[in-house]
């Protein structure tokens, strides 16, 4: 399997990290208890960055081997 191949798979993986986010923001603005609303705070925390990284790591997987490609620090040694 090659970089680019792996690509796709963060891509495809953003998509339902996306619906998941959206519907706890809406149980967020539904909720009135205040635990709960802490517990889906943390959660959409969470999520954010996980759905952030796939993107990165998306990116930096499509274009690994490109000369004049930007690699994100995070992912480099």
């Amino acid at each position: 399997m090659r970089l680019y191949e792996l690509s796709e798979g963060y891509r495809l993986a953003v998509a339902p990290l996306r619906e998941k986010l959206r519907r706890l923001r809406l149980e967020l603005k539904e909720t009135e208890d205040a635990q709960r609303r802490a517990a889906l705070r943390h959660e959409i925390a969470l999520l954010s960055g996980i759905m952030t990284q796939c993107r990165e790591l998306a990116e930096l997987t499509a274009h690994y081997y490109e000369r004049d490609f930007w690699r994100n620090e995070k992912y480099t040694l």
